[in-house]
């Protein structure tokens, strides 16, 4: 409940439509790269995931860990797909974009895009499928109510059904 009355809030009181594509910077730390200074693939991931939950808090005030620990509900990853195209380089900072592309009562499929800082050149792109899931019980769980209408205020789906790769192709082109 606290939830929802924290979204009820921030629409009355800046009566302001939600960014759909968010963003922020991270920098690439010594400790999540390998020995040529590349950042490990695998916290690529880690990254995109601390940036989105971010984002989500200081947008939207959905506090996703406040939620596990508070009403015992989550999101648990069913399948990432990545694609790395150039390397993010140690101390570099670099531009995170995510967006919610599609959700459904009980999961949620996220984009997020690693830029060059100034969004010159795009680094990796993820697509995350979430699982809402209640701790207690071990099973996928149906959102709630607040959570649809979040969802239903900031998806901001493709304008035409493609795979990851052609998405991916998509966003490689020059703007």
């Amino acid at each position: 409940m606290v939830f929802f009355e924290t979204f009820c809030t921030m629409i009355k009181e800046n009566m302001k439509i939600f960014k759909k594509v968010l963003e922020s910077k991270m920098k690439i730390r010594f400790h999540d790269c390998d020995p040529f200074n590349h950042l490990n693939n695998s916290r690529y991931i880690d990254y995109m995931v601390t940036a989105r939950g971010d984002q989500l808090l200081d947008h939207y005030g959905l506090d996703i860990y406040r939620l596990a620990r508070t009403k015992g509900i989550g999101w648990v990853s069913a399948q990432t797909q990545i694609s790395y195209l150039v390397p993010a380089f140690l101390m570099e900072e670099v531009t995170i974009q995510t967006q919610l592309l599609y959700y459904s009562e009980k999961s949620l499929l996220f984009e997020a895009s690693m830029w060059e800082q100034d969004k010159s050149v795009l680094k990796s792109v993820m697509w995350t499928k979430l699982v809402h899931f209640q701790l207690a019980t071990q099973k996928s769980h149906l959102h709630g109510i607040e959570l649809m209408q979040l969802f239903a205020e900031v998806v901001n789906p493709l304008p035409e059904p493609v795979d990851f790769e052609t998405r991916v192709k998509h966003l490689k082109q020059p703007k």
